[in-house]
């Protein structure tokens, strides 16, 4: 557009709108409507000047040209053109963020730019987001400048392809991103100075700084990544996923976060050389931690690593499960699982519980220490009163082990004698002066006759009930009796436990009508119950026939054999001092005595 035209355009606009037009007119343009000969007047003007890009638009939109007259009369006047009646060379708007995004957002405007405009600065007025592509539909113009900005993005190359005349560009301090411009022909014209900053060309600095990063920072991040991998793997592998954990291996600082730092609200028991905590693995888990802290050489530690290897193979309803170890130079600990219950000894003294659950805890620890001896004979369990545990259901759990020490079965079967007479008596072996032996003894001076001396008197035992228990004093002797070179194995006490308790089960109903008596009442009922009588067999072994309860036989047929209505004890000679019964030795096998 010529100085004519543009005075045309301009003094037309003004007689049509008016002399002096408010900023608030161009803030209001959707509600302006071109006057009726605004047609002509746009036809008078494509007349003087085809050249004007609304007069080779496909369509004329009148509405739209008469807003772009509006706005170009505004921004002419906003850029402080010496004359906006004779000509419209620039766009200034520099250090003015708040009109500058408004012009910028008139699209009309630009998509019919003014051909006489040659500069366009729109620096230092806050614009942000992409480049503002819409200024370069004025593609006559030889300056732009859209420096100290906050335009951003990837700078638009192609698209001033056809800015042929331009020859000076600022895109300084801008955060445009990095483009390999140096083969574009375009940008050749251009020195440095217009890209200070800009994001645009690759900085030395920024340069230097990626090197740096590459050939240390990268190697340097490599090996911290290794040193904290390592230290999880060592310190605090249950941070790592599952596959890089190792199984049953706790860590000092696992047991730690356990317990909180070994707090004294976690400590259960203290004792000189060994401490035990509850804790809560970082999974919820909740288990019991006991500790040594004791100096052992490495071969003792090895040695404790390979015991624990196979206490942790151990999968039993009545053994607690193992869940791993620590092995440490000065301290070395087990995990296992928790248990909320009370030990034997708790259970019996603050309680009085009934026989039937006490048959019931039995058959628990036998069944344990039978699954040991076929699964695991290298495997000892602790099977004293005050280390068995008890389940809310009164399931026993053996919880102390020891591996490698192979105790002859009569010493297992010795330990199952001692528990099964202080769970009847509720007496315990400490009680006594000489130990163990003083209490069998004193269970053996009160034996057949002051049983009721013995038996717990808590439990009120019915007379049928009281057999049971009577048999299971006998059991208990005959476990612990030292002077015969055989004892019951475990699967026979099992046997007979379970039959017990089956009977019993099935008596529980009965149990109502009365319980046991003292005095001479009960020394009439022993002695109706066992007889014996001296016999001499053909081999000249002298054979006592025993009248003993249906219960007994049915739990212990291996050990006696019934003929008509009487019972003989085949594989046991019954020594009879005064009124004390108890067995001294095994005599002829079963089967010899059976042939006979």
């Amino acid at each position: 557009m010529d100085s004519p035209n543009v005075l045309l355009l301009l003094t037309t606009l003004s007689l049509t709108v008016s002399s002096a037009i408010s900023g608030s007119v161009v803030e209001d343009l959707a509600n302006l409507q071109p006057p009726s000969d605004f047609n002509t007047t746009i036809m008078k003007n494509c007349q003087h000047n085809p050249s004007l890009r609304y007069c080779n638009s496909s369509s004329v939109d009148l509405k739209e040209i008469f807003k772009f007259t509006i706005v170009a009369s505004h921004l002419c006047n906003e850029s402080k053109n010496p004359n906006c009646v004779h000509s419209f060379d620039k766009i200034d708007l520099r250090n003015r963020p708040k009109i500058a995004p408004l012009y910028l957002s008139y699209s009309f405007f630009w998509k019919y730019c003014p051909s006489t405009i040659f500069s366009i600065d729109l620096s230092n007025t806050s614009l942000k987001g992409s480049f503002p592509t819409e200024v370069l539909c004025c593609a006559q113009i030889q300056a732009l400048d859209l420096s100290v900005n906050g335009l951003a993005g990837e700078f638009p190359i192609e698209s001033f392809s056809p800015l042929t005349n331009l020859t000076s560009l600022n895109l300084s301090y801008n955060y445009f991103s990095e483009s390999k411009i140096s083969d574009s022909r375009f940008f050749r014209r251009f020195n440095a100075s217009s890209f200070i900053h800009s994001g645009i060309l690759p900085s030395h600095r920024n340069f230097t700084i990626k090197a740096i990063f590459v050939l240390v920072g990268f190697p340097i991040s490599v090996i911290f990544m290794v040193v904290c991998f390592g230290w999880l793997c060592f310190q605090r592998p249950d941070f790592l996923p599952r596959m890089f954990q190792r199984k049953h291996k706790f860590t000092p600082s696992m047991l730690r976060a356990a317990t909180n730092g070994f707090s004294r609200k976690n400590q259960i028991v203290r004792s000189e050389g060994v401490e035990i905590y509850k804790g809560t693995l970082r999974d919820g888990t909740e288990v019991r931690i006991e500790i040594y802290r004791d100096c052992i050489s490495r071969e003792k530690r090895q040695e404790f690593v390979e015991e624990c290897k196979v206490l942790v193979e151990l999968r039993h309803k009545n053994l607690v499960q193992v869940l791993g170890w620590c092995s440490n130079r000065n301290k070395r600990a087990i995990v296992t699982e928790w248990t909320d219950g009370e030990t034997i000894e708790m259970w019996l003294s603050d309680s009085a519980p009934p026989w039937k659950l006490r048959l019931k805890i039995l058959s628990g620890v036998v069944a344990g220490m039978l699954y040991l001896q076929e699964n695991w004979p290298e495997v000892v369990s602790d099977i004293r009163i005050d280390s068995v545990l008890l389940t809310d259901n009164h399931e026993p759990l053996l919880s102390r082990f020891q591996v490698g020490d192979r105790y002859r079965n009569s010493k297992k079967i010795h330990w199952f004698g001692i528990l099964l007479l202080e769970i009847i008596t509720n007496r315990r072996s400490q009680e006594f002066e000489r130990g163990e032996a003083g209490f069998i003894e004193h269970v053996r001076e009160n034996y057949p006759e002051n049983l009721h001396e013995v038996i717990d008197g808590r439990m009120k035992l019915p007379e049928n009930i009281f057999d049971q228990a009577k048999h299971g004093i006998e059991l208990g002797l005959m476990c612990t009796d030292q002077s015969i070179s055989k004892h019951p194995g475990l699967d026979q006490i099992s046997h007979m436990i379970n039959k017990v308790y089956e009977s019993c089960l099935e008596l529980a109903p009965q149990n109502h009508k009365r319980s046991h008596g003292d005095g001479e009442e009960q020394q009439d009922d022993q002695s109706k119950q066992q007889k014996t009588t001296p016999e001499r067999s053909e081999t000249g072994d002298t054979v006592y026939n025993i009248t003993c309860s249906s219960q007994w036989i049915e739990s212990a047929p291996v050990v006696l054999k019934m003929t008509s209505s009487r019972y003989y004890l085949f594989k046991l000679k019954i020594s009879i001092r005064s009124s004390e019964v108890f067995i001294l030795s095994l005599a002829k096998t079963l089967e010899a005595n059976s042939r006979r």
